[in-house]
Protein backbone atom coordinates (compact mmCIF):
# COMPACT_ATOMS: atom_id res chain seq x y z
CA UNK A 1 0.00 0.00 0.00
CA UNK A 2 1.08 3.54 -0.70
CA UNK A 3 -0.30 6.71 0.86
CA UNK A 4 -0.67 9.89 -1.15
CA UNK A 5 -0.66 13.25 0.60
CA UNK A 6 -2.67 15.99 -1.03
CA UNK A 7 -2.22 19.55 0.15
CA UNK A 8 -4.37 22.54 -0.65
CA UNK A 9 -3.21 26.10 -0.16
CA UNK A 10 -5.71 28.89 0.33
CA UNK A 11 -4.86 32.49 1.19
CA UNK A 12 -6.90 33.73 4.15
CA UNK A 13 -7.49 37.45 4.65
CA UNK A 14 -8.94 38.84 7.87
CA UNK A 15 -10.52 41.63 5.85
CA UNK A 16 -11.27 41.87 2.13
CA UNK A 17 -9.70 45.35 2.18
CA UNK A 18 -6.36 43.51 2.08
CA UNK A 19 -7.13 42.32 -1.47
CA UNK A 20 -6.06 44.22 -4.58
CA UNK A 21 -8.57 46.95 -5.50
CA UNK A 22 -9.66 45.06 -8.64
CA UNK A 23 -10.47 41.97 -6.55
CA UNK A 24 -12.37 44.10 -4.01
CA UNK A 25 -14.41 45.45 -6.93
CA UNK A 26 -15.12 41.93 -8.20
CA UNK A 27 -16.30 40.95 -4.69
CA UNK A 28 -18.59 44.01 -4.62
CA UNK A 29 -20.13 42.94 -7.94
CA UNK A 30 -20.64 39.40 -6.65
CA UNK A 31 -22.49 40.88 -3.65
CA UNK A 32 -24.76 42.80 -6.02
CA UNK A 33 -25.42 39.58 -7.92
CA UNK A 34 -26.10 37.77 -4.63
CA UNK A 35 -28.70 40.34 -3.64
CA UNK A 36 -30.59 39.69 -6.89
CA UNK A 37 -30.59 35.88 -6.50
CA UNK A 38 -33.86 33.95 -6.68
CA UNK A 39 -33.76 31.76 -3.56
CA UNK A 40 -37.26 31.57 -2.04
CA UNK A 41 -36.89 27.91 -0.97
CA UNK A 42 -33.43 27.67 0.58
CA UNK A 43 -33.37 31.35 1.55
CA UNK A 44 -29.63 31.16 0.83
CA UNK A 45 -28.40 33.60 -1.78
CA UNK A 46 -25.17 33.22 -3.72
CA UNK A 47 -23.62 35.66 -6.16
CA UNK A 48 -20.71 35.29 -8.54
CA UNK A 49 -18.81 37.77 -10.65
CA UNK A 50 -16.13 36.65 -13.04
CA UNK A 51 -13.48 38.61 -14.86
CA UNK A 52 -12.65 37.70 -18.45
CA UNK A 53 -9.28 38.30 -20.09
CA UNK A 54 -10.58 41.33 -22.00
CA UNK A 55 -11.82 43.02 -18.80
CA UNK A 56 -15.47 42.03 -19.25
CA UNK A 57 -17.26 41.13 -16.03
CA UNK A 58 -20.07 38.56 -16.06
CA UNK A 59 -22.36 38.16 -13.07
CA UNK A 60 -24.49 35.22 -12.01
CA UNK A 61 -26.58 34.19 -9.02
CA UNK A 62 -28.35 31.11 -7.83
CA UNK A 63 -31.70 30.48 -9.47
CA UNK A 64 -33.97 28.09 -7.59
CA UNK A 65 -37.07 26.26 -8.72
CA UNK A 66 -39.74 24.50 -6.72
CA UNK A 67 -38.54 21.32 -8.47
CA UNK A 68 -35.16 21.53 -6.68
CA UNK A 69 -32.95 19.81 -9.26
CA UNK A 70 -34.06 22.36 -11.84
CA UNK A 71 -32.22 25.22 -10.11
CA UNK A 72 -28.67 26.28 -10.84
CA UNK A 73 -25.81 27.63 -8.72
CA UNK A 74 -24.43 31.16 -9.13
CA UNK A 75 -21.02 29.99 -10.30
CA UNK A 76 -22.39 27.91 -13.17
CA UNK A 77 -24.88 30.62 -14.14
CA UNK A 78 -21.97 33.07 -14.54
CA UNK A 79 -19.63 30.60 -16.25
CA UNK A 80 -22.24 29.36 -18.71
CA UNK A 81 -23.30 32.95 -19.47
CA UNK A 82 -19.67 33.81 -20.20
CA UNK A 83 -19.25 30.74 -22.40
CA UNK A 84 -22.44 31.50 -24.32
CA UNK A 85 -21.94 35.25 -24.72
CA UNK A 86 -18.15 35.55 -24.88
CA UNK A 87 -16.87 32.37 -26.55
CA UNK A 88 -13.12 32.03 -26.64
CA UNK A 89 -12.54 34.47 -23.77
CA UNK A 90 -10.56 33.18 -20.81
CA UNK A 91 -11.81 33.42 -17.25
CA UNK A 92 -9.18 35.12 -15.09
CA UNK A 93 -10.94 35.37 -11.72
CA UNK A 94 -14.24 34.61 -10.06
CA UNK A 95 -15.54 36.14 -6.83
CA UNK A 96 -18.24 34.30 -4.89
CA UNK A 97 -20.31 35.64 -1.99
CA UNK A 98 -23.09 33.97 -0.07
CA UNK A 99 -25.55 34.80 2.69
CA UNK A 100 -28.62 33.36 4.31
CA UNK A 101 -31.70 35.55 4.27
CA UNK A 102 -32.26 34.49 7.89
CA UNK A 103 -28.83 34.91 9.53
CA UNK A 104 -25.39 36.30 8.69
CA UNK A 105 -22.81 34.00 7.17
CA UNK A 106 -19.59 34.72 9.04
CA UNK A 107 -17.32 32.59 6.87
CA UNK A 108 -16.58 32.09 3.16
CA UNK A 109 -18.76 29.56 1.38
CA UNK A 110 -16.90 27.39 -1.11
CA UNK A 111 -18.46 26.23 -4.39
CA UNK A 112 -20.33 22.92 -4.44
CA UNK A 113 -18.78 19.89 -6.11
CA UNK A 114 -20.65 20.36 -9.39
CA UNK A 115 -19.46 23.96 -9.64
CA UNK A 116 -15.88 22.97 -8.80
CA UNK A 117 -15.93 20.34 -11.54
CA UNK A 118 -17.38 22.83 -14.04
CA UNK A 119 -14.90 25.56 -13.16
CA UNK A 120 -12.00 23.10 -13.33
CA UNK A 121 -12.96 21.98 -16.83
CA UNK A 122 -12.92 25.61 -17.99
CA UNK A 123 -9.55 26.08 -16.27
CA UNK A 124 -8.09 22.99 -17.93
CA UNK A 125 -9.52 23.86 -21.35
CA UNK A 126 -8.15 27.39 -21.30
CA UNK A 127 -4.76 26.23 -20.00
CA UNK A 128 -4.61 29.00 -17.42
CA UNK A 129 -5.54 29.04 -13.75
CA UNK A 130 -8.68 30.78 -12.48
CA UNK A 131 -8.31 32.71 -9.23
CA UNK A 132 -11.24 32.15 -6.85
CA UNK A 133 -12.18 34.68 -4.15
CA UNK A 134 -14.76 33.60 -1.55
CA UNK A 135 -16.54 35.61 1.15
CA UNK A 136 -19.56 35.32 3.41
CA UNK A 137 -21.54 38.24 4.81
CA UNK A 138 -18.80 39.03 7.32
CA UNK A 139 -15.54 37.54 8.43
CA UNK A 140 -12.57 36.25 6.54
CA UNK A 141 -12.04 36.18 2.80
CA UNK A 142 -10.44 33.20 1.08
CA UNK A 143 -8.43 33.40 -2.14
CA UNK A 144 -7.26 30.42 -4.16
CA UNK A 145 -4.88 30.75 -7.09
CA UNK A 146 -6.50 27.84 -8.93
CA UNK A 147 -9.65 25.74 -9.07
CA UNK A 148 -7.38 22.71 -8.82
CA UNK A 149 -6.62 23.78 -5.23
CA UNK A 150 -10.32 23.21 -4.42
CA UNK A 151 -10.62 19.96 -6.37
CA UNK A 152 -7.28 18.14 -6.43
CA UNK A 153 -8.86 14.79 -7.35
CA UNK A 154 -11.10 15.50 -10.31
CA UNK A 155 -12.86 13.65 -13.09
CA UNK A 156 -11.22 14.34 -16.44
CA UNK A 157 -12.05 13.38 -20.02
CA UNK A 158 -9.31 10.74 -19.88
CA UNK A 159 -11.75 8.77 -17.72
CA UNK A 160 -13.99 8.47 -20.78
CA UNK A 161 -11.28 7.11 -23.08
CA UNK A 162 -9.80 3.66 -23.41
CA UNK A 163 -6.03 3.52 -23.43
Amino acid sequence: MQKITIQTEIECYENSDELHASEQHLLKLSMEAKDAAYAPYSRFKVGAALLLDDGTIVKGNNQENVAYPSGLCAERVAIFAAGANFPGKQIKKIAITAASMDFPSDHPVAPCGACRQTMLEYELNQGEEIVIIMKGTTGKTYRSISVRQLLPLFFHEDGLKSK
